[in-house]
């Protein structure tokens, strides 16, 4: 078994999951303390503790989709900065689309 294999395993696992999502909550919360030292490091633990939060949480990805329903625009940010695969193809599709229509009003 791979390692990959291995994790997912142990992603599927309830306790586990709920030990990553707290996790990540503290993470958060921490942010701002990381925060006061010099350098970027409060925004690279609150984005670990969010995409910690956003993996394991029905409600957190429930508020996620309605934000990016409410501004697409930052919606399409996050998706790219969080390195999404869905976000890579609907991205693709956009721009498929856009081609279609300059092509059809040519």
């Amino acid at each position: 078994m791979s390692p990959r294999q291995r994790w997912l395993t142990w992603g599927r696992n309830p306790l586990v999951r709920q030990c990553l999502f707290i996790l990540g909550c503290v993470l958060i919360l921490a942010s701002p303390l990381v925060g006061i030292i010099p350098g970027p490091g409060g925004v690279v633990v609150f984005a670990v503790g969010a995409g910690l939060v956003l993996k394991y949480s029905e409600w957190a990805k429930r508020q996620y989709v309605r934000f990016k329903r409410r501004h697409p625009n930052k919606g399409r940010w996050t998706d790219w900065s969080m390195r999404r695969e869905s976000a890579k193809r609907r991205e693709e599709l956009r721009q498929q689309d856009e081609a279609d229509d300059v092509a059809a009003g040519n």
